[in-house]
């Protein structure tokens, strides 16, 4: 086992990617050093750890940084092999359990997230619809999952590339008073959910509410700043128009 001194990890509180790696050293029972960043003030260890996206998580393991969650979960599955293995032994199944994993990442985090950045009520339950369209297909896996994607009472690699974003669909509820995930809607969904936030990994990693408001709040802001600034140097840049010269074998 990897002492402290050995491994560090670049992270955020609120970040989704750094809930899941967070989740994952736990499962596996691996010490290491917690580094919070700054995500809107990034340090120069994080740039240099991450020069090419320069985004956290990032795992720094003997001096060596490992970046991006899906890479990093891979990495702690294969090096601390002799603790339960977070994907399943079969190779057909270890592939079909990445797809999935893949899926939620290219679909569920980008539906959710435009939720979060509509600009009024109405592009709101437009984005909660195409959200809740994204989580269809993921109901019948859930229907016949009797506790975890794992297959038993551990919470596997599927376990963490979702169960790390429901934090935030439930500040999508407190923000916005959105349901992604109900009985009503989505039953398997909804109980595998309660089972994943009744773990120890999840209860561990859980921000506060009021930390996610807040950078909810400055995302939103950010953005309609941006909005803005596009929208004004719109109307204030001037617009040059270029008129199609006479040819040289109409010219006088």
């Amino acid at each position: 086992m990897a002492g402290e001194g050995d491994l560090q990890l670049l992270g955020g509180l609120v970040s989704p990617f750094t809930l899941r790696v967070r989740m994952a050293l736990h499962v596996k029972g691996v010490s290491y050093e917690y580094l919070e960043q700054d995500l809107w003030d990034k340090s120069e260890l994080l740039l240099a750890s991450n020069p090419v996206h320069k985004k956290v998580p990032v795992l720094i393991h003997a001096g060596k940084p490992i970046c991006e969650s899906v890479a990093i979960v891979q990495y702690v599955d294969e090096v601390w092999a002799s603790a339960p293995s977070l994907l399943p032994a079969d190779p057909y199944d270890r592939a079909v359990t990445r797809f999935c994993a893949a899926y939620v990442d290219d679909e569920l985090f980008p539906a959710w997230l435009a939720i979060l950045r509509a600009a009024t009520e109405e592009e709101r339950a437009q984005k909660l619809a195409a959200t809740l369209a994204v989580l269809a297909p993921m109901e019948e896996a859930f229907s016949a999952c009797s506790a975890f994607s794992s297959g038993g009472d551990s919470i596997g690699y599927f376990d963490l590339a979702l169960g790390c974003q429901l934090f935030w669909l439930d500040a999508l509820r407190e923000m916005f008073d959105v349901m992604v995930i109900d009985d009503g809607r989505t039953p398997p969904l909804a109980a595998w959910t309660e089972r994943f936030l009744e773990t120890e990994a999840a209860k561990m990693v859980k921000p506060p509410m009021s930390s996610m408001l807040e950078y909810a709040g400055q995302l939103r802001e950010n953005r309609i700043f941006a909005t803005l600034n596009t929208w004004l140097l719109q109307i204030a840049t001037p617009k040059i128009v270029f008129t199609e010269l006479p040819s040289s074998s109409s010219a006088p």
